[in-house]
């Protein structure tokens, strides 16, 4: 039996109501992942920064489609210096997807 694969929907966020607090929680909340995933370091604070400013400013120009404030997020992040650091865009990007998904309940698996 050969069934087609059937693409994910995309997932479209609530309009921002609350941007600082959006903000604040997306910093913590990658900050502390970036810091378990593999050792604290110092760079992982600003990371988290740029990343929650980015994601955030594309909420209010209003972009509510998560895959594009993902793709947003590396495209912006791609010249921050990753030198001092395990990570890169794409990696952050993911785990802001990760987090924005954990935080709805939606499963990362499957979309569902």
């Amino acid at each position: 039996m050969n069934q087609e694969a059937q693409p994910i929907p995309p997932i479209t966020l609530p309009p921002i109501e609350k941007p600082e607090k959006e903000k604040q929680w997306l910093k913590e909340s990658l900050h502390t992942w970036l810091d378990e995933e593999f050792i604290p370091e110092v760079v992982n604070e600003t990371i988290a920064i740029r990343a929650s400013e980015i994601f955030v400013r594309q909420r209010l120009e209003g972009e509510n489609d998560l895959g594009s404030l993902v793709i947003a997020i590396v495209t912006e992040m791609a010249s921050f210096d990753f030198s001092r650091s395990f990570y890169g865009e794409f990696a952050i990007a993911n785990a802001v997807s990760d987090l924005i998904l954990d935080s709805l309940g939606i499963d990362r698996c499957c979309g569902a």
